[in-house]
C-alpha cells in the first residue's frame, strides 16, 4: 500500500536557523585569527601548536563533511544538525575552558568533527525543502552568509579578544576564551530553535556508508593539508615531504575505488557521476581558486595588521568592516542582477575583486608606516562588493542541477572543496607571507601575497566565462 508523504517546507524561521547553522562553522574557522597572538602568551603555544589551533578544526572540519552528508541523507538532516550543533556548543565550551595548548588542539579537531556534522544538512535541507524562487533565494542566502561569515568571524575575535566580557571570570586570558565561549549560548538558542522549525528530511533512497571511500578521501586531504599547515612552523621534518609524496598515490586510489563502486552498482561517497554534471564541475573549479585566494588574504592580513602595524585586535578586525558590509550589500542585490544578467555577474566580481586587490596593494605600497583603518577602506570595500557578488551565486551553480535525493552528497562535496581550498589558502599564501616578511618586511610581504592573490582573482575571472549563461 502506498502512503504518500506531505513534502518537508522549510519556513522563514525554520531557514533563519539552519543559516545560523551554516554561519557558526565559518566564524569559527575565522575567529581565531586576531586572537593567536593572545593565545600563544597565555598558553605558550609557539609557531606550530598555534598553526594546530588553525589546522587542527580546517582538518578535522574539511574532511568529515562528505560524511557528514551521507549519514544526513540516511539518517535525517534535522537529526544530524541538531547533534552536530548540541556537539558544536559543547566542543566550543571545551575550547574555551581548555587549560594547555595541546587541550585546546584536540578540543579544535572535535569543533571540526562537530561542525562537519551540522553544515552539510543546510544545504541538503534547502534543496529538500524549497523550490523554485523560494529556492533560490535560499541558495542566494546561505551564499550571502557564508561569505559574511568568513569575514565577520575575523572581526568578532578582534571585537571579543579586545573587549574581555569574561575578565572578571576568567583573567588575562578572558579574550582569546571569550572567541570560543560566545558559541556556547548561540548553540544553545541553534537548538531550540531546530527542533521547532526545521522540518525532516532524508534521502529515499539512503546509501550505506562508504567505508573505503571515506578513509581514502580522509587520507587524501590529511596527506595534502597536514605537511602545508604544519611545515612552515615545524622547520619542514622529513614526515612533511613523505606525506605530499604520499598524496597523489592517496587520491588515484581514492578516485578508482569510487569509480570501481559506481559501475558496479553500489553508490560512493563521491559519487563519479555526480561530478559529470556540468554545472557542479564548472562550479567547483572557481569555487577552488576563490576560497584560496579568500582564505589566505585573510590569516595574512590578520598577521600584517597585528604584527606589522601593531594595530590591536580590535583595529585589525575592524578593518574588515567595509569589506562585510559591501559583500552584504552586493549579495542582496545579487538575485536580481542574477535574473537578468545571468552567470555575467560573476565575471563582474572578478573583475571588481581584482581591482579592489590592486588598491590594496597600492595602497600598502606607497602608505604601510601610516596605514589606518581610513586608509584600508577603499580596498577592503569594493574587494568586498566584488565577492559578494561572485560566492552566492557560484553556490547556487554548483548545485543547481543535483538531484534533491544526493542534495547531502552535493552539499558535502561543495562544502568540502571550499572547507579544503581555505586552509589550502591558509597553508601556501600564509607560508609565503611569513617566509618573506623576516628578510623583505612585511610591506614588501604583504604586497606579494597580494599580487599572488590577484592571480587568483584572474583565474576565476577567466573561467566563469566557461559558466552556463543562465542560472537556476
Amino acid at each position: 500500500m502506498r502512503h504518500d508523504h506531505p513534502t518537508p517546507v522549510l519556513g522563514a524561521l525554520g531557514l533563519f536557523t539552519v543559516l545560523l547553522g551554516a554561519a557558526l562553522p565559518l566564524i569559527d574557522f575565522f575567529i581565531v585569527n586576531v586572537a593567536l597572538p593572545t593565545i600563544d602568551h597565555d598558553l605558550a603555544a609557539g609557531p606550530a601548536l598555534l598553526e594546530l589551533v588553525v589546522a587542527g578544526y580546517g582538518l578535522a572540519y574539511a574532511v568529515l563533511l562528505v560524511l557528514g552528508g551521507r549519514l544526513g541523507d540516511m539518517a535525517g538532516r534535522r537529526r544530524l544538525f541538531l547533534l552536530g550543533i548540541a556537539a558544536f556548543g559543547l566542543t566550543s565550551l571545551a575550547c574555551g575552558l581548555a587549560p594547555n595548548a595541546w587541550m585546546l588542539v584536540g578540543a579544535r579537531v572535535a569543533q571540526g568533527a562537530s561542525a562537519a556534522l551540522m553544515l552539510p544538512q543546510v544545504l541538503a535541507t534547502i534543496q529538500a525543502a524549497t523550490s523554485g524562487h523560494r529556492r533560490a533565494r535560499a541558495m542566494s542566502l546561505y551564499g550571502a552568509t557564508a561569505g559574511l561569515s568568513m569575514v565577520a568571524g575575523q572581526i568578532l575575535g578582534g571585537v571579543l579578544v579586545a573587549a574581555a566580557p569574561l575578565s572578571s571570570v576568567l583573567g588575562e586570558s578572558a579574550g582569546w576564551r571569550s572567541v570560543f565561549l560566545v558559541n556556547v549560548p548561540v548553540a544553545a538558542v541553534g537548538l531550540v530553535l531546530a527542533a521547532r522549525t526545521m522540518p525532516e528530511t532524508r534521502s529515499e533512497r539512503p546509501a550505506p556508508v562508504d567505508v573505503p571511500g571515506t578513509l581514502l578521501l580522509a587520507a587524501s586531504l590529511v596527506a595534502l593539508l597536514a605537511p602545508l599547515t604544519e611545515g612552515r612552523a615545524a622547520g619542514w621534518p622529513l614526515w612533511t615531504w613523505v606525506s605530499l609524496a604520499l598524496f597523489p598515490f592517496a587520491a588515484g586510489a581514492f578516485y578508482r575505488v569510487e569509480r570501481r563502486a559506481d559501475r558496479s552498482g553500489r553508490i560512493p561517497l563521491v559519487p563519479p557521476s555526480l561530478l559529470r554534471l556540468d554545472s557542479l564541475r564548472r562550479g567547483l573549479s572557481l569555487v577552488l581558486p576563490f576560497s584560496v585566494g579568500f582564505g589566505g588574504f585573510m590569516f595574512v592580513i590578520a598577521v600584517a595588521l597585528q604584527q606589522g602595524l601593531k594595530l590591536g585586535p580590535a583595529a585589525s578586525g575592524l578593518s574588515m568592516a567595509p569589506m562585510a558590509a559591501a559583500f552584504f550589500a552586493a549579495s542582496l542585490a545579487g538575485p536580481r542582477l542574477v535574473r537578468r544578467y545571468g552567470s555575467r555577474v560573476v565575471t563582474a566580481g572578478g573583475i571588481i575583486q581584482g581591482a579592489g586587490v590592486v588598491v590594496l596593494a597600492v595602497t600598502v605600497w606607497r602608505d604601510w608606516s601610516g596605514l589606518g583603518l581610513l586608509g584600508l577602506l577603499p580596498g577592503m570595500a569594493v574587494a568586498g562588493l566584488g565577492q559578494g557578488l561572485q560566492l552566492p551565486v557560484l553556490f547556487r551553480i554548483v548545485l543547481s542541477d543535483v538531484p534533491p535525493d544526493r542534495a547531502g552528497v552535493g552539499g558535502g562535496v561543495m562544502t568540502t572543496t571550499q572547507q579544503a581550498a581555505l586552509a589550502l589558502g591558509v597553508a601556501t599564501l600564509g607560508s609565503l607571507f611569513l617566509a618573506l616578511a623576516p628578510g623583505s618586511g612585511m610591506r614588501d610581504a604583504l604586497v606579494v601575497t597580494l599580487l599572488v592573490q590577484l592571480a587568483a582573482v584572474v583565474l576565476t575571472t577567466l573561467l566563469s566565462l566557461r559558466l552556463p549563461r543562465t542560472v537556476a
